[in-house]
This record gives structure tokens, C-alpha cells and sequence, in this order.
């Protein structure tokens, strides 16, 4: 079952690679205030239980994916 888990920086926590972004995005004209630099990682788990699924997803997140104190995840099942 393909499982995608959604990793950001947690609010208030600074965020280099989204300030350059935004900074290079005000250098072409773009009216962008903010911008968030994440990562997306798609996982294909091993069973057909969307529960099961989301159960790996998020432990393998917590784990390995995302550093907790900083960051922030989300997993989207399907």
C-alpha cells in the first residue's frame, strides 16, 4: 500500500532553505511572503491494511524520517 509522509520544519523553528527560496523568489518578482522547505518521502508498505499502513508510515517517520525536535510530519495513506 503506498503511504507518503509529509515532513516540515515546525513552526517557529528557523528554516535556511526556505529563506533562501523566499529570498530568490522576491529577487525574480514573486509577491511570496513565507515559504516552507520540506520533504516528501512515498513509501510502499507491504500489506493491504490502510491501518497496518499508516501504523509503519508513521512509526518509520517518527524513527527515521523526521528529526521530532524540529520537525513536524504528516502521513497521507493512499
Amino acid at each position: 500500500m503506498r503511504v507518503t509522509v509529509l515532513v516540515r520544519p515546525k513552526v517557529g523553528i528557523r528554516d535556511p532553505q526556505g529563506e533562501a527560496i523566499r529570498g530568490s523568489l522576491a529577487g525574480l518578482g514573486y509577491p511570496v511572503s513565507e515559504v516552507s522547505a520540506g520533504k516528501i518521502f512515498d513509501l510502499e508498505v507491504d500489506t493491504d491494511d490502510a491501518a497496518e499502513a499508516e501504523r509503519v508510515a508513521r512509526e518509520t517517520a517518527g524513527r527515521v524520517l523526521a528529526n521530532e525536535l524540529i520537525e513536524g510530519y504528516e502521513v497521507v495513506v493512499g
